[in-house]
């Protein structure tokens, strides 16, 4: 088996040594049946004749023409077909010469369309019979004359079939590498929303934890010397604020881990349910906060749940970090019939914008926890307008509907990459 494939390998890449087999095979078998005769004496099947000069100077050249079959395929019939009917008119004994003509015809088949192949083929075998039924010494209804129609006939019939099967195999082919190239942009698409959910989550967490971390820290160091209790409490919120962080780290990493790892998390992503600890941390770190308005009262679809918690994670962080020091903030949650109302307000200084604070601020994040935000509520269907307050302060205002886009609930726990922002 490796023999022949790499003789078929060779043979596709040199076509022209392909062509001039066929030809020396087709010129063997001419020659070779030009010394039998159907019928011979005495009753018997078969006897033999002597080809005249004529008919084997006519065998070469319709067989020389032939290793150009692929190159030219209708010149090649065309000279082939000459090739035949003058041996046809000739009046010597007759000698297959037609055999070249329907091998160029089972080219012209299998290499163009069928209507090209009909009409080539009718006009063959019509000229070539008539020729060999009127103008040759054997009757009109002998064999060979038949024989003619019949080769003639079954070399289009069979050069239609492969050029048929090679379209099918062909358009298999391009079917199957469509449906490759679909999966591997639909996987890429998928890797890409995973990636930005995952940059997403981190974002939140740690622009969470890491600013409660960063002021407790300042507090301790401030008042290490004077005032050792208020330290100490302050390094036990850096603490707890860190071991909430690596607990949610762990968390978001996990969901990287396969099916099959053992220690992959089974704690449920944190929702509105654990909106007063939340509260808690930033109260712990310094900051007044009030919650607000009649809450969610009942339970909530996930997606909503969870972006739900995580904006009000996200504003609350950026007022810690922006709205400067003595800051307070409100939270109101409103459940409306067919949507989740989130409101975070807070007393800043007035006409400041989380997003447009200089690059070399240390807690700049380029705005990348607004777009945040926004991607998680416009994934559900929802909207997010933020801003400064004409008394003051900054707004971050959500809507969230519990039945939004259809893929709003795989887009928002599962990455934004169909909105095209980075998290």
């Amino acid at each position: 088996m490796p023999r022949v494939s790499r003789i078929r390998a060779w043979l596709n890449a040199n076509p022209l040594a392909l062509d001039a087999a066929v030809a020396l095979g087709a010129l063997v078998c001419m020659v070779v049946g030009s010394f039998v005769r159907p019928g011979g004496p005495h009753g018997s099947t078969w006897g033999t004749r002597t080809p005249g000069a004529l008919s084997l100077v006519l065998m070469v050249l319709g067989s020389l023409s032939l290793v150009h079959r692929r190159r030219a395929p209708v010149p090649v019939l065309a000279a082939t077909g000459a090739v035949s009917l003058a041996e046809l008119l000739s009046g010597e004994p007759r000698a297959p010469v037609a055999m070249c003509a329907a091998v160029a015809l089972f080219t012209v088949a299998a290499s163009t369309d069928r209507t090209t192949t009909w009409r080539v083929g009718l006009l063959t075998m019509t000229v070539l019979t008539a020729a060999a039924m009127l103008a040759g010494p054997l009757p009109w209804y002998a064999q060979e004359n038949i024989a003619i129609f019949a080769w003639t006939g079954m070399a289009a019939a069979v050069g239609d079939a492969v050029r048929s099967r090679r379209a099918f195999v062909g358009a298999i082919r391009e079917r199957a590498e469509r449906a490759e190239r679909t999966r591997e942009e639909e996987a890429r698409r998928r890797v890409a929303e995973e990636r930005l959910r995952i940059a997403r989550d981190l974002h939140d967490v740690v622009a969470h934890h890491i600013a409660l971390v960063n002021v407790q820290a300042g507090v301790a160091a401030h008042v290490m010397d004077k005032r050792p209790d208020q330290a100490k409490e302050a390094l036990y919120q850096v603490r707890e604020a860190s071991r909430s962080a690596l607990g949610e780290l762990r968390t978001t990493v996990g969901l990287l881990r396969q099916s099959g790892d053992p220690a992959a998390p089974r704690e449920p992503a944190p929702g509105l349910d654990r909106l007063d600890e939340l509260v808690g941390t930033f109260r712990a770190a310094g900051l007044t906060v009030s919650v607000g308005g009649p809450g969610p009262h009942g339970e909530l679809p996930a997606a909503v749940d969870l972006a739900a918690y995580r904006i009000v994670q996200e504003a609350l962080t950026n007022v810690h970090k922006h709205a400067g020091p003595g800051a307070s903030a409100e939270v109101c949650v409103v459940r409306a019939a067919a949507a989740l109302e989130l409101t975070v307000l807070d007393g800043g200084p007035a006409g400041e914008c989380r997003a447009e604070r200089p690059p070399d601020d240390p807690t700049f994040h380029g705005g990348h926890g607004l777009l945040g935000m926004r991607e998680r509520a416009v994934a559900l269907g929802g909207t997010l307008a933020t801003g400064p307050r004409p008394e003051g302060g900054f707004r971050v205002h959500a809507v969230l509907p519990f039945a939004g886009r259809p893929d709003g609930a795989r887009l928002a726990a599962g990455g934004a990459g169909a909105l095209g922002t980075p998290p």
